[in-house]
């Protein structure tokens, strides 16, 4: 691979001798089982485990040796690993095919810190949007901002996608122990119409607030439902003497930077809240598009939850590869996935609040990695980005944890679980339900790694024929980490703790994690298709015939009665 632009070299992965040796040492660790690992060293639980910013990360109940983490180790080096971490917090043009820095880290940075944009410091910028959203917030949260009719704001729905939606849903569940509960948030984002629908049904457009969230204010089907939401509140608020009335400018909020595009919808840009090309969208629920989070939580708890964001970033900048805890996460993601043929993972939060964060994490790293060529533009000879999926426990136990306990599949799991509680609840014999939660937690990581030997299960008294359905052959891999208790600090530490393990395995596949051009394709398809749906008459298509069949299809039977 050549140089990147702004970037150290990129080696050819298949072709280093530290890729060649993780294929021997797969190879011999193939029939290696956790059983007999933990068997041969007492010590092994309390030695693999790495600790930092609130976070314990248990991982060894995966399926390596000190010898595949030191060859692992070897293999981030080959890979410039440390070199391409500096590159993105210098501020280098790392995201190539769209010749942009990767600086999501600024958004966190302290105010007296200073990184550089084509030579201007950015974090000041940075502040200022977050002063700016810090007044709002305390205006709307305290009913000093009143709506167009005078009362005050106690609905807040927040309308993005992607990236503008995903991350302040996680980020509103996850601390709705810490919300406002006077106020109601919710959150828009499908174009299909029952979303809005829903979202608007039993609300007050005199007591709602409306943030739009779209850096261009173009974004399709963002502008289609704030349109909508345009509509619903002038009709209740009196139609167009409400609109003459300013009515938009008490209700529409917008996280963009088109001045031009936000004004001419009517809202104030005074209350136009920006932020930057060097933030991806599915990096930016720390930026404006927080907005929604900070008026949840208030700005107090908002900055605690930047704090342990930077809190992770200096960790990741700073320890060294073998503590370095996203360095441990992205290795042994690429270990599981390229030598073990692992190609999904589970991520289990044992925390009711994290309902949402694996959805989340979807798009945090199936966005990034899901990638068919290298920064060069060469097709990959290996497998990368994984598919990540999941749900909290223990109602995962009652679904699908069957196939990942006796499935064909190798799925790595990462459990995560909090030493205390927000919500003590004590059962009939006086203990907290927690203890039964994190109980359940632990022994899901014992049964995969360990299982059930066919003797087990004859000891036990099973009939013979019944002894294979009930045999588990354990040695399926997880890691298991655990925080103090969730809150801001925590959540914004575990957060940049797998966006940090995306970079580390974008820099060993050598692909770039900040573009996404796999979402324009059906975008734009979809746009040319909907032309000809709306299109009058007889329609031209030139898809192929089951395109055009589909669509003539869905232009017969869309006015038919049910």
């Amino acid at each position: 691979m050549n140089a990147q632009p702004g970037g150290p070299a990129s080696p050819n992965l298949t072709r280093l001798s530290s890729w060649h040796a993780l294929e021997q040492h797969a190879a011999q660790m193939g029939k290696a089982q956790l059983r007999e690992l933990f068997a041969a060293d007492a010590t092994r639980g309390e030695r693999m485990h790495a600790e930092a910013v609130g976070l314990y990360v248990d991982y060894s109940k995966q399926r390596v040796t000190d010898d595949t983490l030191r060859l692992l180790g070897e293999l981030a080096e080959a890979c410039g690993l440390a070199e391409h971490r500096a590159a993105m917090f210098r501020g280098d043009r790392i995201n190539t095919t769209e010749n942009r820095p990767v600086l999501h880290i600024a958004l966190r940075a302290p105010a007296d810190a200073s990184i550089e944009v084509d030579g201007s410091n950015v974090v000041p910028k940075v502040h200022a949007v977050l002063d700016r959203m810090a007044t709002f917030s305390q205006a709307v949260r305290s009913g000093h901002w009143k709506g167009h009719t005078g009362k005050r704001i106690r609905n807040v729905i927040s309308i993005g996608i992607g990236g503008s939606d995903l991350g302040p849903v996680m980020a509103y569940e996850a601390l709705r122990h810490y919300s406002q509960r006077d106020m109601s948030f919710r959150f828009v984002s499908n174009v299909d119409g029952t979303d809005f629908v829903e979202a608007t049904r039993d609300l007050d457009p005199a007591e709602t607030l409306f943030i739009v969230c779209s850096k261009t204010f173009t974004t399709q089907e963002t502008l289609t439902n704030a349109h909508a939401a345009r509509r619903w509140c002038l009709d209740g608020l009196g139609g167009a003497d409400a609109e003459k009335g300013g009515a938009i400018a008490k209700h529409f909020v917008a996280v963009s930077t088109n001045a031009k595009g936000v004004a001419e919808f009517g809202i104030d840009t005074e209350h136009m809240y920006g932020f930057w090309d060097w933030v991806g969208g599915r990096y930016s629920m720390d930026s404006a598009i927080g907005l929604s989070s900070m008026l949840a939580i208030g700005d107090e708890q908002f900055r605690a939850m930047l704090a342990g964001f930077h809190a992770m970033d200096e960790h990741f900048l700073n320890a060294p590869l073998a503590q370095n805890l996203p360095v441990i996460m992205g290795l042994l993601a690429v270990w599981n996935t390229n030598f073990l043929d692992a190609s999904t993972v589970a991520v289990l939060p044992y925390e009711q609040y994290l309902k949402r964060f694996p959805a989340y994490l979807q798009q945090l790293t199936m966005e990034s990695n899901g990638k068919h060529v290298t920064l060069d533009g060469v097709r990959v000879d290996y497998n990368t980005g994984p598919i990540y999926w999941g749900e909290p426990g223990t109602n995962g136990q009652h679904s699908f944890y069957q196939l990942i306990h006796q499935g064909t599949r190798l799925i790595p799991c990462d459990f995560i679980g909090f030493h205390q509680p927000l919500n003590p609840l004590l059962d009939t014999h006086g203990q907290d339900q927690h203890d039964l939660l994190i109980a359940n937690l632990i022994a899901q990581g014992e049964a995969l790694a360990f299982g059930k030997t066919a003797a087990e299960v004859r000891a036990e008294g099973t009939a013979p024929a019944l002894v294979p359905q009930r045999r588990f052959e354990g040695n399926r891999p997880s890691t298991t980490i655990f925080a103090q208790r969730l809150d801001p600090y925590a959540l914004g530490s575990l957060v940049a703790l797998y966006e940090h393990s995306v970079f580390v395995q974008g820099v060993i596949w050598g692909i770039d994690s900040f573009d996404q051009w796999g979402v324009e394709l059906g975008k734009a398809l979809a746009r040319r298709t909907a032309a000809q749906i709306a299109a009058s008459g007889e329609a031209e298509l030139d898809h192929d015939s089951s395109t055009n069949a589909l669509i003539r299809l869905y232009r017969q039977r869309r006015t038919a009665q049910p």
